[in-house]
């Protein structure tokens, strides 16, 4: 390796890591510096100039500071050789300890990136003049001056400060929906929109230029929108890093949190590092406006330390004290209280703007990541003054479907071959917070008693335990996981190296052979047939979106509108959306009013398994066990769920009971002690339909059973067996018993 190497000259045309405006950022390896005795380092630091250098020892961190300090010194001599007299410049340690970056702020754009190329060399020529003057030390500095000074300057930035109002969002997850809400915001309140995101540069909904444009191409495409009233832009890490920011001022920031992701890219090696990045978008804030910041990430809520602006924090939990310090440092909040999302402010009661449940995108309030999101675009959309009616009303009216929100959390209802249906969740889920929060919502959409299924699938950007980090998630919190992979993301991998990392996570929590699949589509073939009624198919669809919503569709899938995904989502607590309705039927006192009651829901709803079945209990409670058993066996046939189907059929059974059909009576009640092992009620129903078919002894046998399985006192221990084989006696069957 040379005693110096330059690694990387980038201009950087707007803010960025190291300033709030344009910079060249210069990255060094300096083993020569490192390596250099300490008194031809003291000495080589005193013929330049630098005051009272302290090197340390070779190869030592003290040693990198030493050499930032010095080449700091050195760029401020060669910069002002060619005119600013004064200039701030700025140093980092690198990824290893002979590693530096060095970042100056630029005017003129071709002397920023000359003075940044110059600096490799003069550092070069200085380690060379061992035993030299300062007056040689001079003559290389102004050389280098002069070089520069013979080209044209370049012109200025072409960033620059919008001029109508824009929010710029960053952060790990959730920027994407984020960007969208706030731009359906301020569309809702009748303002001309353009927003820049991952998926492509979007006027007032219209799609005019597709792919990744979340950086300053992005930003400029969108502010060249003619007659554009509110811009609205995705910003992400990659962007900022590589050309900064394309915007030099925002009205609103938004910060949605950092979480691990692309970590080891780019000289972002932990999340610290990260958050500085993201942090960007809050220090170009104007003083007027509005810094909206996670309030539960600790990494994020530090970011109000170094904003201009005031904060507004946003935390779906109320209790967090984020809220509190912001309202105290003058700034607002945003939070959910009693179901509801609510604005806080100084010396004044919560502002109540909607219910959770009528906002689709929180997916009736199942999504906490999206209901984050929910919170932070309501903040950015009334801190950039938009009116508050239209913000509740763009809430409520944002639906989570591919229409608006393409590829996050959007659900599909599916039918089975078999009979029955299955949900369809298709998102992006492109990490491991991501993956979390996508089999959360997943286990949020399951009816009692069904699975979990994963297609899994990674990006060859990501570090080996990242990708097997996702295989740990997936095997925790899914109950069928095949692994469906990406071609278009390797990046980089094979899709063997990732399907082994994959492979890796799932051993660790006890998950060993699973399918794998070269593409999404075939992933998502081959689990269909897999679903059982009820089941929750989760698939992570990055590059074959249009093919696999595609490929649903042709079989019948539909998108779930706000009310089939509440729907869904009472059901998968064992409720029902007239959940109030029943409970009233069942605090009535007369039979026939209950009656007349329930049979209206049922007719209200007439593919309701549920309401079939509440009225046949509601004949049932009045005496009419004819009416009553031909309901419940409706109820049954139609695919009545759990809790309520086992429910059914003990209550089938006790009618049948009634009528004197006790063989079909036992029979339903053999079934339930197949899925509910160990059922009480069910030994009791049982017990009281055997004595009415003359079999006492059979009934009372059972019962003791039952009593002796499910006492815990010492004296059933100590009588078990004997219990046992009296049981069996009364059946007529063997003598004795084993444990």
């Amino acid at each position: 390796m040379e005693p110096v190497e330059v690694r990387e000259v980038r201009v950087l045309d707007g803010p960025n890591l190291y300033f709030a405006r344009p910079a060249v950022k210069i990255s060094l390896a300096l083993p020569g510096y490192l390596a250099l005795e300490r008194r031809y380092a003291v000495e080589l630091a005193e013929r330049c100039g630098l005051r009272s250098p302290r090197p340390g020892k070779p190869n030592t961190s003290q040693r990198q500071r030493f050499v930032m300090r010095f080449a700091a010194h050195v760029t401020r001599r060669v910069v002002g050789g060619v005119g600013p007299k004064r200039i701030t410049v700025r140093t980092r340690p690198g990824g290893t300890v002979d590693e530096i970056v060095v970042a100056i702020p630029w005017r003129h754009r071709n002397w920023g990136r000359l003075a940044g190329e110059a600096l490799g060399p003069v550092l070069a020529a200085l380690l060379g003049e061992e035993g030299g003057s300062a007056e040689s030390v001079d003559a290389v500095v102004a050389e280098a001056a002069q070089r520069i000074r013979t080209e044209e300057p370049g012109g200025p930035s072409p960033v620059r400060s919008p001029s109508v109002p824009v929010v710029s969002i960053t952060g790990t997850n959730g920027k994407t929906t984020t960007t969208r809400l706030v731009a359906h915001l301020a569309m809702t309140a009748g303002r001309k929109t353009a927003w820049s995101s991952t998926s492509g540069v979007v006027v007032m909904g219209e799609t005019v230029d597709e792919g990744d444009f979340s950086g300053p191409a992005g930003a400029a495409e969108v502010l060249a929108t003619p007659g554009l009233e509110v811009a609205v832009l995705e910003t992400a890490r990659g962007g900022m890093l590589l050309r900064g920011m394309g915007v030099a001022t925002n009205d609103v920031s938004v910060v949605t949190n950092v979480t691990a992701d692309h970590l080891g890219l780019q000289g972002i090696d932990t999340l610290d590092q990260l958050a500085e990045v993201k942090a960007i978008v809050t220090t170009v804030t104007k003083a007027d406006g509005w810094v909206v910041l996670n309030g539960e990430d600790p990494r994020v809520w530090a970011m109000r330390h170094t904003i201009q602006a005031k904060p507004w924090a946003f935390s779906v939990d109320p209790d967090a004290p984020a809220l509190r310090e912001s309202i105290t440092m003058g700034g607002r909040g945003i939070t959910v209280l009693d179901g509801e999302i609510v604005v806080l402010t100084p010396r004044s009661d919560p502002d109540r703007l909607v219910k959770i449940v009528d906002v689709p995108v929180t997916l009736s309030g199942l999504s906490r990541y999206n209901t984050a999101n929910a919170l932070a675009a309501a903040a950015a959309a009334l801190g950039l003054g938009l009116p508050r009616t239209a913000v509740v009303d763009g809430l409520r009216s944002f639906t989570p479907d591919p229409v608006l929100n393409e590829g996050r959390l959007n659900t599909y209802t599916l039918p089975l071959d078999p009979g029955g249906r299955s949900t369809v969740i298709l998102d992006m889920a492109h990490n491991e917070a991501g993956l979390e929060a996508l089999l959360e919502v997943a286990r949020g959409l399951i009816t009692p008693g069904a699975r979990v299924h994963l297609g899994l699938g990674g990006t060859g950007d990501r570090p080996d335990d990242a990708i097997q980090a996702l295989g740990e998630i997936a095997g925790k919190g899914a109950d069928h996981v095949v692994l469906a992979h990406k071609p278009k993301y390797r990046r980089g991998r094979s899709i063997e190296d990732i399907d082994e990392h994959l492979r890796i996570g799932l051993a660790r929590v006890g998950i060993g052979e699973v399918d794998s699949y070269d593409t999404e589509l075939e992933g998502l073939v081959a689990m269909v047939p897999t679903l059982a009624d009820g089941d929750v198919l989760a698939f992570m669809c990055h590059d074959s979106q249009p093919a696999v919503q595609g490929w649903l569709a042709d079989r019948g899938a539909t998108v779930d509108d706000p009310r089939t995904i509440r729907r869904k989502v009472v059901a998968a607590r064992g409720e029902h959306e007239l959940e109030p309705e029943i409970a009233e039927l069942w605090s009535m006192t007369d039979d026939a009013a209950r009656i007349v009651a329930a049979d209206r829901l049922a007719s209200q709803h007439p593919d309701d398994a549920r309401l079939v079945f509440e009225l046949a209990g509601a004949y049932d409670a009045a005496g009419d066990s004819a009416r009553a058993i031909g309901l419940y066996e409706g109820a049954l046939a139609s695919g009545l769920r759990e809790p309520f189907r086992h429910r059914a059929q003990i209550q089938a059974a006790s009618t049948l009971r009634i009528l004197g059909d006790h063989e079909r009576a036992l029979s339903l009640l053999d079934e339930v002690d197949l899925t509910h092992p160990g059922n009480v009620a069910v030994a009791a129903f049982r017990a009281l339909v055997l004595v009415d078919a003359g079999r006492p002894g059979e009934a009372v046998a059972d019962l003791v059973d039952s009593l002796v399985d499910h006492a815990a006192d010492e004296d059933a221990a100590a009588y078990r067996r004997s219990l046992h084989m009296y049981a069996a006696r009364l059946r007529g069957g063997v003598t004795a018993v084993s444990e």
